[in-house]
């Protein structure tokens, strides 16, 4: 467990591209359609800010690396190789167990990218699919079709890359259980070690929260959605998946272990604009816009924001992010990184969570019972702002 009082460097890069080819409707990551966009500019720009980063925060071992965007995946083959080249150079001890993970679009990786991807070291992609009808992939402002799909996970897999993951949503504008059923039903005949399966949430700053507030989305009702969930966990079970943590499952051993390094609350570096990283109990966030990244980055770090995280604060977080995953929050774990147990600080709301039947114990680890999963956010709600002082 990286501790961060002992000053290991974080094992974990994120790093974020924020191109897309169109956005989509539920959308509100940073991104920004690729037509006329500084590609290069942008890159070398991450390339700088790499080399800042690792003189003020030197890395050790890489065990896990992630590119997130926007789509990674639109950048070209000489884009992508520059790119890979930038992340090798500035961080070239990589475990020998690393995975590297990268997002990709259905219909963004030709045979081509892949090879270079696969040369540069990418060992693991996510393709964002979201569902298995078309009608819905369209009314949602994805361009790929399903056969698209099908298309990039055979090229995925003749380019040598095995370790595949899709996303899938459910709660979707006019989906309905069995839409679901056959999206989920489709998504196991890939035969895929992992899948992350997420609802829809109308965030601000799209265009489904317009229609929204206009009363022009037709979602599914909170009995359909509440099916819907209790039907994709009944059937990845059945198919052999365990539910690792509240939206994700993977065969034994599969699991995304980059991700798990935010869920257990880990230092991490955050590249990019607009992405955030962890350091040291040190969170910041990088300048949001394309241009205005590339600038700061000629002075210096493309900081928005840096602040340090109190002792109270990490503590809240470890809850609330490692009751997300099944296996729970340890005080073995707790200790490790605050040198506290959990009944020390948290004795309220353990027991109150306890006795309401949404969290159980074994030994020393407290995880998320069955209905405490449909309940999550209530119980993580129960861990914040409950410490006066620490």
């Amino acid at each position: 467990m990286t501790n961060p009082i002992n000053g290991r460097p974080p094992e974990a890069v994120y790093i974020h591209i924020p191109f897309c080819t169109n956005k989509c409707f539920y959308c509100d990551f940073n991104s920004y359609v690729l037509k006329d966009q500084p590609v290069m500019d942008y890159l070398r720009a991450l390339d700088r800010e790499m080399e800042l980063t690792v003189k003020h925060t030197p890395p050790g071992v890489i065990k896990t690396i992630f590119v997130g965007g926007g789509t990674p995946t639109v950048l070209k083959p000489d884009e992508m190789a520059y790119f890979l080249e930038s992340i090798r150079t500035h961080f070239p001890q990589w475990d020998e167990n690393i995975e590297f993970s990268m997002e990709a679009n259905p219909g963004t990786t030709d045979k081509d990218k892949l090879a270079v991807m696969k040369e540069g070291g990418v060992n693991r992609v996510s393709f964002g699919v979201q569902a298995f009808q078309n009608e819905l992939l369209s009314g949602i402002g994805r361009i790929h079709n399903v056969d698209d799909v099908y298309r990039s996970l055979e090229n995925a897999r003749s380019a040598g890359l095995h370790n595949l993951s899709v996303d899938l949503m459910f709660g979707l504008p006019n989906q309905t259980v069995d839409m679901l059923r056959e999206s989920i039903g489709k998504a196991l005949e890939l035969d895929l070690p992992h899948y992350s399966i997420y609802s829809l949430k109308v965030e601000e700053n799209t265009l489904f929260h317009t229609l929204f507030n206009k009363n022009k989305l037709p979602l599914p009702s909170e009995e359909d959605e509440l099916e819907m969930y209790l039907l994709l966990m009944s059937t990845m079970e059945a198919a052999g998946y365990g539910q690792y943590e509240i939206s994700n499952f993977a065969k034994p051993g599969m699991e995304s272990r980059h991700n798990i390094t935010y869920w257990r609350n880990e230092d991490y570096y955050g590249l990019g604009a607009g992405a955030h990283g962890y350091v040291k109990r040190q969170r910041h966030m990088n300048i949001k816009g394309v241009n205005p990244y590339i600038e700061a980055s000629h002075s210096g770090l493309p900081r928005l924001d840096t602040f340090q995280i109190s002792a109270q604060e990490a503590m809240e977080d470890f809850m609330m992010v490692g009751l997300r995953m099944r296996e729970g929050v340890s005080d073995q774990a707790f200790r490790a990184q605050f040198g506290k147990s959990l009944q020390d600080i948290f004795a309220g709301s353990l027991k109150k969570m306890l006795a309401a039947g949404l969290i159980e114990q074994d030994g020393d680890t407290y995880r998320l019972s069955k209905q405490g999963i449909l309940f999550g956010n209530d119980v993580f709600g129960e861990f914040v702002g409950v410490l006066t002082e620490v």
